[in-house]
């Protein structure tokens, strides 16, 4: 159950990011946006890793996971970013959202005791994800489709692999100290890319505030499912993280006056019921 918690709050809180990112991102640009929250969100963590992080006990192995994990993260993030900003919600979550699959096939491979129950509750959850996006009207017009497909399917298997490896260095060392290799390999990475794009990366200064909120949501959710890699089912986390697609909609609906239909609200209820029972 404690998996299942710290993935629906990492879940919530890149609910909260990708509204932010679908108002900021394409004014920006992916890169300037992507390093900004990437940058100031480990500022946000350096206090408290520096106070409550064991640098001098974590092993060498946990370190080289945690930047390998930071590594695929900052891919995970830039296809993130660059399908919110091409494609339609509706297009784009149901296909980052299926990444638990890949978490509880990897979950199964190395001995995790998993059940049918367990597989048929993770796809009712990523089925509900799935018709919440693609019945949502969010205003968006279905142009460069392609493009959108492929920056999700570079996002949602990145994101996988990222928090397996984030979740195996947590096994071998605390979350704070592994949290700054993490995130400093996820800032190498963004600015390499950028580099090999050509693109800026400065934002503005007015935009600073929202991104450092960003940045603080983002280290809540990867921080969430991090800390469940010491927990019981660790990929539970994954699979409750995988809602913020759904969370996003729901939280139009309460904050920005979209409406959601009776079927879409019944596929949340579903979905809640589901990962409620992945905790029994």
């Amino acid at each position: 159950m404690a998996s299942l918690l710290l993935g629906l709050l990492a879940a919530f809180s890149w609910a909260v990011h990708d509204l932010c990112v679908r108002k900021v991102s394409a004014a920006e640009g992916t890169f300037a946006s992507l390093v900004s929250v990437l940058t100031l969100g480990t500022l946000v963590a350096l206090p408290f890793a520096l106070a409550w992080g064991a640098a001098s006990e974590a092993p060498t192995e946990a370190y080289v996971r945690a930047f390998a994990a930071g590594l695929v993260y900052g891919v995970a993030g830039l296809g993130l970013y660059k399908a919110l900003e091409i494609g339609p919600v509706r297009l784009v979550a149901p296909i980052i959202g299926a990444y638990p699959i890949i978490s509880m096939g990897w979950a199964a491979y190395t001995g995790s005791p998993l059940t049918l129950f367990h597989w048929a509750a993770v796809f009712v959850v990523i089925g509900g994800v799935a018709f919440i996006a693609m019945s949502s009207d969010d205003g968006a017009s279905d142009g460069s489709k392609g493009a959108a497909i492929f920056w999700s399917l570079v996002s949602g298997p990145s994101f996988a692999i990222a928090f397996a490896l984030s979740q195996s260095a947590t096994v071998l060392a605390d979350e704070w100290t592994m949290m700054l290799p993490f995130r400093v390999a996820a800032i190498v990475m963004v600015m390499a890319l950028a580099v090999l794009w050509r693109t800026s990366l400065l934002p503005r200064i007015g935009s600073l505030w929202i991104f450092a909120i960003m940045g603080t949501l983002d280290l809540i959710a990867i921080s969430a499912v991090s800390a469940a890699g010491s927990l019981p089912y660790p990929e539970f986390a994954a699979v409750a993280a995988s809602t913020f697609g759904l969370i996003t909609v729901v939280l139009a609906t309460i904050f920005m006056g979209e409406r959601m239909r009776v079927p879409q609200w019944a596929a949340v209820l579903a979905v809640f019921v589901a990962i409620g029972s992945l905790g029994i």
